[in-house]
């Protein structure tokens, strides 16, 4: 999909408390950017924020960090939070290809939700499922590895359960059709929203690989 610039896409990043500026400084050091030593998820590619927003209200006692790498794109996430006060909620703009800067032994949960297919053979590794970035997430990782995974890409999400698969990864969840199935507690992206009402599947995995 083509990104729309936001022209004021700077002020808004820069006049916002959610947004951490400098977030290799804080490796090591998010249970003190948090103020508690609650279990940290992140979701690696926010998009327009309403699943971290919405996963970081309704469950206090988790600190979550949403990832983007677009400016444009996580402008508009913060304009949704002008008039909320969420402490357990920090956004990052980066390239997921740094992550390993940024934590380290600090993450319990890794959201993916509807990333880049990257459909291309020769673009296979930059594929958020893919051996390097999966070896990336060994020591971002706190204890056992969990990666919570939906996409509407047939595609991507069979590569993805190979891949996790023979990374050691347990599939304890795996749903083909994510809206007609028992998994519940559901919070839909943004994107979820329009492929469901283009009758697009949702396909889904929780996979864990214990340590």
């Amino acid at each position: 999909m083509r990104l729309r610039n936001v022209k004021n896409k700077d002020e808004i990043l820069n006049n916002t408390t959610y947004l951490e500026v400098n977030p290799k400084d804080n490796i090591n050091k998010w249970k003190e950017v948090f103020n508690n030593d609650n279990p940290i998820h992140i979701e690696i590619g926010m998009g327009k924020g309403d699943f971290i927003i919405e996963n970081a209200l309704t469950y206090p006692n988790i600190n979550f960090i949403g990832i983007e790498k677009y400016s444009s794109v996580l402008a508009r996430a913060i304009e949704k939070l002008n008039d909320k006060d969420i402490p357990n909620l920090r956004l990052i703009r980066m390239d997921a290809n740094f992550i390993e800067e940024v934590f380290n032994n600090e993450v319990d949960v890794i959201y993916l939700n509807f990333s880049d297919p990257w459909p291309k053979k020769r673009t296979a590794k930059r594929r958020l499922t893919s051996d390097n970035f999966l070896e990336k997430y060994k020591s971002i990782f706190k204890k056992d590895n969990i990666i919570i995974m939906k996409t509407d890409n047939m595609n991507l999400f069979e590569y993805s359960l190979e891949s996790l698969s023979r990374n050691g990864y347990v599939l304890e969840k795996v749903s083909l059709d994510l809206h007609n199935s028992d998994i519940e507690n559901n919070i839909e992206t943004e994107y979820e929203r329009k492929f469901v009402l283009k009758g697009n599947n949702i396909y889904y995995v929780y996979a864990k690989k214990l340590v």
